[in-house]
């Protein structure tokens, strides 16, 4: 389990300080929902960016991993849920002009 922990810890550390905005390949950057917190980042691959988002509800939770082929385009969001009768966070991440684009919006609860 520390092990885990170790590993977040250091994608977080290897993150840059931006929590959202363009991305270039390789480069972390930092992402927050409520009380989840993670890194995303790409690699190109023949078929498109290939994103993965690695978030967890503090240092006693597993992490969770969300890994999506991105062509041009196309687009993903990860919401969380707000206490009602608030509304929820939610991150899109998107890929267009060829830049990968990490941004919060409007949760779709």
């Amino acid at each position: 389990m520390m092990f885990r922990h170790t590993v977040l810890a250091a994608l977080c550390v290897a993150a840059s300080s931006a929590s959202a905005g363009e991305l270039t390949a390789r480069q972390g950057g930092s992402v927050d929902l409520g009380n989840f917190h993670g890194v995303v980042y790409y690699t190109e691959a023949d078929d498109g960016y290939r994103v993965v988002t690695t978030m967890a509800a503090g240092e006693e939770s597993l992490p969770v991993r969300f890994v999506a082929t991105l062509t041009e385009g196309q687009a993903f969001v990860i919401s969380v849920p707000g206490e009602l009768p608030g509304a929820g966070q939610a991150l899109e991440i998107s890929r267009a002009q060829g830049k990968l684009v990490v941004a919060k919006v409007e949760s779709t609860q």
